[in-house]
Parts: C-alpha cells; sequence; structure tokens
C-alpha cells in the first residue's frame, strides 16, 4: 500500500540535516514547537517568505514571529529596552513573543514584518527548533502551519491535513505540549498584551512592576485580526445546544444531558483544556458536525487565551 504521508518524517540526525539542508535551499518545513506546529523558513530569504504567504493564503498585513536562538542573534534586527531582559530573564526560552523596533540594517525580509517598523520576535524551548537554530546562520519565519484564518496544528498529520504534499518536509514531533499559540507582548512604549497566551498578562505584569497599556487596533502581530482559529463551522459560545444534531464543548463536570459532548479537561485543568482545544475543534469538524456550542470557561489564566480563541473563531 502507497504511504501517502511520504512527507511526514520521525525526527532523527539524518531528517534533522535533511531538513537544515533543504531551509538553506529556500524551502519550506512543517515542524513542532512547544506551542502548535509551525511552517518554517529562512527569515533573510525573500524566496522563502513569499512561500510562506503563498502556501498559508496569509494577508500580507499579518506579520510573521521570527524565531531565534540566543540573544547575540537579534541585534542586528531589533531594538531591546529594560523590559525586554526582564521579560526574557524569567520567560526566556519559552511561548512568549515580543513585539519590538526594528533596526534599519535588519536582513529580516520586509514581508516578513508586514511592512511595519516592528518585528515580532521569539526564543522557542522546543529541541528540534533549537538544534536547526543553532546549525543555521538565519532566524526562522514561523507561523502556524495552516490555512489563513483557520485551525492551528498541534501535530504532524494536522500540517499533513492543511497542506498535504504542498511541502517536501513535515517533522514528527509527537503532539504540541502548550497546543495554542504564543502570548504577544508590545514593547513599544507602554507595554501592552496583544494576543494572550499560557504566560498570563497578570504575570508580565508582575515582572514589569507595572501597568500594561490598552490593546491596540493596529496590526502589529498574529492573532489580532477580528475572524480567526475558525475550524470551518459555526461555533456558538456560552450557550447548550439546542438539539442532538450539534457537537457541545465542556469543561469540567460532565454533561449527560447532552449525547455529543466533548469535554476539554474532566478535572476542570485549564492547562490541559489549551492543549486540547484545536484537537478537540478538528475532531468535532471531521466526524460531520455542522455547528459547534460551547459551555463557559473560566475567564482566568490560561481561560483567557481559551476565550480569546473561541471569541475569535465565532466571528
Amino acid at each position: 500500500m502507497k504511504n501517502i504521508y511520504s512527507n511526514i518524517y520521525s525526527l532523527n540526525k539524518k531528517t534533522l540535516k535533511q531538513t537544515i539542508k533543504s531551509l538553506k535551499k529556500g524551502n519550506i518545513a512543517g515542524l513542532p514547537t512547544e506551542t502548535v506546529y509551525g511552517l518554517a523558513g529562512n527569515a533573510y530569504s525573500k524566496k522563502a517568505v513569499i512561500k510562506i504567504f503563498k502556501l498559508k493564503n496569509r494577508p500580507k498585513n499579518n506579520p510573521l514571529i521570527i524565531h531565534y536562538l540566543k540573544l547575540s542573534k537579534i541585534n542586528n534586527d531589533v531594538e531591546v529596552n529594560k523590559n525586554f531582559f526582564k521579560l526574557y530573564n524569567k520567560f526566556c526560552p519559552g511561548p512568549l513573543t515580543f513585539v519590538l523596533k526594528k533596526r534599519k540594517k535588519s536582513k529580516i525580509v520586509s514581508l516578513a514584518s508586514a511592512k511595519l517598523d516592528t518585528i515580532a520576535i521569539r526564543f522557542p524551548k522546543h529541541k528540534l527548533i533549537r538544534s536547526i537554530l543553532k546549525l543555521t546562520d538565519f532566524p526562522l519565519a514561523m507561523p502556524s502551519a495552516n490555512l489563513s484564518s483557520g485551525l492551528s496544528p498541534v501535530n504532524a498529520y494536522d500540517v499533513f491535513e492543511e497542506f498535504g504534499k504542498k511541502i517536501k518536509t513535515i517533522i514528527n514531533g509527537g503532539s504540541s505540549k502548550i497546543g495554542i499559540e504564543s502570548t504577544v507582548v508590545s514593547l513599544i512604549g507602554k507595554p501592552k498584551v496583544l494576543r494572550p497566551g499560557i504566560i498570563s498578562a497578570k504575570e508580565i505584569k508582575k515582572v514589569l512592576k507595572t501597568k500594561l497599556g490598552k490593546k491596540m487596533n493596529k496590526i502589529r502581530s498574529p492573532g489580532m485580526f477580528k475572524k480567526h482559529y475558525s475550524p470551518g463551522i459555526p461555533v456558538v459560545i456560552g450557550q447548550k445546544p439546542i438539539n442532538s444534531k450539534y457537537a457541545y464543548i465542556v469543561f469540567g463536570k460532565k454533561n449527560k444531558e447532552y449525547k455529543n459532548y466533548f469535554n476539554l479537561s474532566k478535572k476542570g485543568d485549564l492547562n490541559e483544556a489549551a492543549a486540547n482545544l484545536y484537537k478537540t475543534m478538528r475532531k468535532i469538524k471531521k466526524k460531520g458536525f455542522k455547528k459547534i456550542f460551547v459551555s463557559k470557561i473560566p475567564n482566568r489564566g490560561p481561560g483567557l487565551a481559551i476565550n480569546d480563541r473561541l471569541k475569535r473563531a465565532s466571528n
């Protein structure tokens, strides 16, 4: 029987070497990270960045997040400040993205930063991404590996579902541990959270010891579009299904009165719920349900990020 997943590779030294060789040629790869799977390319290569935008059908005003190994690698691309170092020392490497002023001498392709005067950067924790960054002389432009406005992938087969063999290399690193995208904080002027994630605004405020600014309307990072994270079927928040034909996402206690319910976390763990969110929504879509109803999710900690994703999915 023919292997339809012939472009999905196990993670080993051979595939690492092949992936790096392919990225150096300006090709794109589907790679695992601790948040979600990403569509990676050389951030200094116009060819690679254009490929990412075309594959995702991504609006040109939606910037990419640029991934770096360590501090010394960012000097030519962005300007940093005291708030950056405070947050970096506390949370990096990890699921926190910084929006910083772009240096004029930066080699980051202008399309990758949506031709803005800022760049969104992150220092990923995932071992594979760090191994690739150690062995290349460029950072990785890496948005989530899905078609624009859709659900982010949390495993290699989700990536294949999105792109099939349009990309030559997908590395199977298992399921993403966190399961939702990074928190994005702007450090231009007064610090402000542009996209909630596992690292909360409360934690950021505690480290910076200052009040955070209000969220801006101008698109400065991914995750700011009104319509996003959509499973491709209607999502209704805070209501119970009107009949058993619809799926019902719940949290915590079981809802025995409804046949088609999907529990994000039976024990009421918001981190577990975040990790299961996209996986559950994909499962519901595959089962053929025409609409998703979602019960109330506590609006604290990771729940803030979950509710943000659900709200955008429902628009």
